[in-house]
C-alpha cells in the first residue's frame, strides 16, 4: 500500500455526544475503557498496510494530538508515519477549516511531500473494522476516479444517511443527503449487482454513504481546485463529482457505528458484551492499537463480575459488576453495585498522599449504586451515591455541571465529583 495516503478527518464540535465532548474532541473520547476512538480508524489503516496516515484537527484538540503523538511511532526502517495536521492560518489561508472538504484541500501541500496514486479519506469518529485493500482494489479495478464505501440500509433507516443511487454498473447517479420519505421510492438500487442476495436487496435497497472515500490522486486535487467554494464532501462535492467523474459505489456489509450521539455510544458499548459481539475486540487478525500503558493486572477481592470487561489496572473491592465495562485504573469500593454501564477508568493513579487524609480517592465509594451510566474519567464518586435516574428524565442538565441525563443515561462528566449520599 505504498501508493496509498489516508486522510483521517479529526471532527468537528461533536455536540451530540456532549458532555464527553466537553474538554476533547470525538475522536479523542474513551471507548471499550482502554482505547480512544481515533485508534480504530489508525489500527484499520494500519491492519489494511497504509501506513502514511495524517489526522486533520482542529475543535478541542489538545487530548487527541497527546494520544497520537505518543502512541503511533513506527520504527526508524519504515517511511510510515502518523501526523498530525492541525488547522493553520497560512499566506494562502487565513481560515481555519470550513468543512471536511476544506479541510482536505487545505492539507494538500503536505501531501505532496508523498506523491501517491490513491488517497482514502476516512472519520475518526466511527466504530467498525474494515480492510481497506479491498476497498481500493475494486477501486483500482473498475477505473473509478471516486469511490465511495456504501452500506446497505432498510427505508426504516434511509433517512439517518446520505443516500446513493447506483446503477447496474455500480456507478453512482444521484446522492441525496439524509432524503425525506417521500423522495426515497426514487432511490431505490438494485443492490443485487452489489452482491447482495435477491432476499436482502428487497429488504434493504437503499445505499447509505459511510462516509469513507477513495480518490484517485489528480482527481482529488482537480475537484478540490476546481470547486474553491465548497467545503463539504458529502453536501457539495460529491454531487458536483458525479457530473464530471466516474464515481462508483463499493457495498460493504459488515459492522459499522456512527457513534455520534449518547444513546448510539452506549448501546455500541453493551454491544461489546453480547457472546459473539458484532465488533469483536478480541479479533487477532485485526488487532486495536492503542497507548502502552504497562499497568498490572487488575486486584479483585471477592468482587462478583457477571457478563463484563475489566481492563488493566483495576482495584475492586467486594463488589458487584453486571454487564459493565470497567476502564483502566477504575477504583471501586466494597459494597458498590455497577450495572448496564461504562465506567471509563482513569488517567492515573491517585494515592493518599495526592489528595490528603480527608478526601478520598478518585473511583467509586462504597455502597454506591450505579445503573444504565456513562461515568467519564478522574470521576469521583462518593459513598452511598445512587445513579438510576430514578424520575426517568430523557434530557437534564444539573447546574452543578457534575452530571447531565441524556436518551435516558446518566452521564457524569470527566473529573466530576459526586458527593456522599447523592441521589441521581
Amino acid at each position: 500500500m505504498e501508493s496509498t495516503t489516508a486522510v483521517v478527518l479529526g471532527g468537528g464540535r461533536g455536540t451530540r455526544l456532549f458532555p464527553l465532548t466537553k474538554t476533547r474532541s470525538k475522536p479523542a473520547v474513551p471507548v471499550a475503557g482502554n482505547y480512544r476512538l481515533i485508534d480504530v480508524t489508525v489500527s484499520n489503516c494500519i491492519n489494511s498496510g497504509i501506513d502514511r496516515i495524517y489526522i486533520l484537527t482542529q475543535f478541542n484538540s489538545a487530548s487527541l494530538n497527546r494520544h497520537v503523538s505518543s502512541t503511533y511511532r513506527f520504527d526508524n526502517f519504515s517511511h510510515g508515519f502518523v501526523e498530525i495536521l492541525a488547522a493553520e492560518q497560512t499566506h494562502a489561508s487565513r481560515d481555519w477549516f470550513q468543512g471536511t472538504a476544506d479541510a482536505a484541500r487545505k492539507a494538500l501541500p503536505h501531501l505532496d511531500d508523498y506523491p501517491c496514486r490513491d488517497v482514502v479519506i476516512l472519520s475518526g469518529d466511527h466504530l467498525y473494522r474494515m480492510d481497506f485493500r479491498e476497498f481500493l482494489r475494486h477501486h483500482r479495478e473498475s477505473g473509478a476516479d471516486i469511490t465511495i464505501a456504501v452500506k446497505p440500509v432498510s427505508a426504516s433507516r434511509a433517512g439517518e444517511f446520505g443516500i446513493l443511487r447506483a446503477d447496474r454498473s455500480g456507478r453512482i447517479v444521484e446522492f441525496r443527503e439524509k432524503p425525506k420519505r417521500s423522495v426515497l421510492s426514487r432511490m431505490k438500487t438494485d443492490t443485487r449487482v452489489l452482491g447482495l442476495t435477491a432476499g436482502e436487496a428487497r429488504r434493504r435497497p437503499y445505499l447509505g454513504s459511510m462516509g469513507i472515500y477513495v480518490f484517485r490522486s489528480e482527481a482529488l486535487r482537480e475537484t478540490l481546485d476546481r470547486e474553491p467554494t465548497v467545503v463539504d464532501f458529502a453536501r457539495e462535492l460529491i454531487p458536483q463529482a458525479l457530473e464530471r467523474l466516474r464515481v462508483n459505489a463499493w457495498l460493504y456489509d459488515g459492522y459499522w457505528e456512527d457513534i455520534g450521539t449518547i444513546r448510539s455510544f452506549y448501546r455500541a458499548h453493551m454491544d461489546l458484551l453480547a457472546p459473539d459481539p458484532a465488533f469483536n475486540l478480541f479479533d487477532p487478525r485485526s488487532p486495536l492499537f492503542t497507548h502502552p500503558r504497562f499497568l498490572a493486572g487488575s486486584k479483585l477481592e471477592k468482587a462478583t463480575i457477571e457478563r463484563s470487561i475489566i481492563n488493566n489496572g483495576c482495584q475492586i473491592g467486594r463488589a458487584r459488576i453486571v454487564r459493565s465495562i470497567v476502564g483502566v485504573r477504575s477504583r471501586i469500593g466494597p459494597g458498590a453495585v455497577v450495572a448496564d454501564s461504562l465506567v471509563m477508568g482513569a488517567d492515573h493513579y491517585e494515592g493518599a498522599e495526592d489528595c490528603g487524609a480527608e478526601q478520598p480517592r478518585a473511583g467509586i465509594g462504597p455502597n454506591a449504586r450505579i445503573r444504565r451510566a456513562i461515568v467519564d474519567k478522574n470521576v469521583l464518586i462518593g459513598r452511598d451515591v445512587v445513579i438510576e435516574n430514578r424520575r426517568q428524565l430523557d434530557r437534564y442538565d444539573d447546574p452543578e455541571e457534575r452530571y447531565y441525563i441524556r436518551d435516558g443515561i446518566v452521564v457524569v462528566p470527566k473529573g466530576a465529583v459526586l458527593p456522599d449520599g447523592l441521589r441521581i
